[in-house]
């Protein structure tokens, strides 16, 4: 999984942009309007594997910790609410896409 692949999905899911309010190192995808946009994923920029962090229902993230060694506790974030998935290969394209929509999800309120 490149970095331009997990881009190009998050990109592409409504009301999207793209931010880097912590400076260059971290590109921020936010959903909703203005300032009242909300992050939702956050991607290490240059990192290989690709580092994407993604907000998560606390009990889940526990769960996906303990079976994942790739997932981790997200990186400067809440680690109640955040979990840093490292994309090794170890978590298929699909189950990373459905971790995205999880976290898009909770920002905007249809979990």
């Amino acid at each position: 999984m490149t970095h331009k692949q997990v881009e190009d999905y998050l990109m592409a899911l409504p009301d999207v942009r793209l931010d880097y309010p912590f400076g260059k190192d971290v590109a921020v995808y936010k959903v909703g309007p203005g300032e009242d946009a909300k992050m939702f994923a956050l991607v290490s920029e240059g990192k290989e594997p690709v580092q994407i962090s993604l907000k998560c229902d606390p009990q889940l993230a526990v769960t996906l910790r303990e079976r994942y060694e790739s997932v981790m506790p997200g990186y400067h974030l809440n680690k109640k609410h955040w979990n840093t998935v490292v994309l090794t290969g170890q978590l298929g394209w699909d189950e990373v896409c459905d971790l995205i929509g999880h976290s898009y999800d909770l920002v905007t309120g249809k979990a």
